[in-house]
């Protein structure tokens, strides 16, 4: 193991130019810890949230990235870690490939506690398991518990061609439910319609409350699931149905503005903002939710879109950030480490 790795650090809050690789000592293995050599690192919107200061961070320079995928190449030591059944459980060997959700862990190598590892099994590469991992899990929890979709439904995702968008329209399709989706181009339509959405709405050239109206002969749909935020928050309590849920993915287009509550009981609305980590936060919820989103992707039941794949460069990464935001992608980012 190298005394020195490259980590992708942020210098300050601000644009893609606050990006910086450097090299810097290997951090402290703790005895909980297991150590990766990462081939793929995951670009997620959260990653430009921490970048422009919407969530924020104790100090700087701070590492980027929350989502890797690599080999392990060290295991923990500390004994009572050894004996716990939820680590045993996972099955880590050296040589064995992983997926990892840690803050600041796009680098060369990473050493993190074995609570966020996630074993890939055959049959998935690295590359698909940097790919899958935070957009699959927050799709598949929030489909089973911040709306719960089911046969019959009729339920609305926006940004139906992105990456998180693909994977909730192939889910909500195998529960029966009839998708709406949203997006900007006849080429993105394509795809989301590949994928399974039923009606698709091009929202820069139709009116898509009008349309959903139409789509539901006036009652609106079950869900909207929306990582848009601050531009479409109107437009979905418009567009949901008596007692329906509005899932509140992201803020793509900024945070929601502060708002009465009261504007929801005019339909009854219920508004979900989840964050994936507390749907996945014992050991127990991450082994079988991760379990379940690997077998969908080993048996092809849930498809994996990778749109490009950028070089782990300061340069790589902060191109990466600029293609997410533009609304010119067709599904996941991943950098590749070399």
């Amino acid at each position: 193991m190298s005394a020195h790795i490259i980590h992708g650090l942020l210098s300050q809050t601000g644009g893609p130019e606050v990006i910086k690789k450097l090299t810097v000592p290997f951090p402290t293995v703790q005895p909980g810890d297991v150590v990766i050599k990462t081939d793929y690192l995951g670009v997620n919107f959260i990653d430009t949230y921490f970048r422009q200061g919407l969530y924020p961070l104790k100090s700087f320079p701070a590492g980027i990235g929350k989502e890797t995928a690599g080999t392990v190449v060290a295991l923990p030591t500390d004994p009572t870690v050894l004996a716990d059944p939820d680590f045993q459980k996972l099955g880590l060997k050296v040589g064995n490939k992983v997926a990892a959700d840690q803050l600041g862990s796009h680098s060369t190598y990473i050493s993190v506690p074995w609570t966020v590892v996630y074993p890939i099994p055959a049959g998935v590469s690295t590359l698909t398991g940097a790919a899958a991992l935070l957009q699959g899990l927050t799709a598949l929890t929030f489909a089973e518990e911040a709306y719960a979709i089911q046969k019959g439904d009729t339920v609305l995702i926006h940004t139906a061609a992105g990456g998180l968008g693909l994977l909730l329209v192939q889910l909500a399709k195998a529960r029966g439910a009839t998708v709406i989706g949203t997006t900007s181009t006849p080429e993105k339509a394509e795809i989301a319609k590949a994928n399974g959405v039923d009606h698709i709405i091009l929202y820069k050239n139709e009116n898509t409350e009008q349309r959903v109206l139409e789509l539901t002969n006036g009652e609106g749909v079950d869900a909207v699931f929306d990582g848009v935020g601050k531009d479409t928050f109107e437009l979905d309590l418009n567009i949901l149905r008596r007692k329906g849920t509005l899932v509140s993915i992201g803020n793509a287009s900024g945070a929601i503005p502060p708002f009465q509550p009261l504007r929801l009981s005019a339909k009854n609305i219920k508004l979900c903002r989840p964050m994936m980590s507390n749907y996945v936060y014992t050991p127990a919820e991450k082994y079988n939710y991760s379990q379940q989103l690997f077998k969908l992707i080993a048996t092809d039941a849930l498809k994996i879109k990778v749109f490009q794949e950028y070089p782990f460069t300061a340069e790589g990464v902060q191109q990466a950030q600029k293609d997410l935001v533009t609304g010119k992608t067709i599904g996941k980012l991943v950098i590749k480490v070399d």
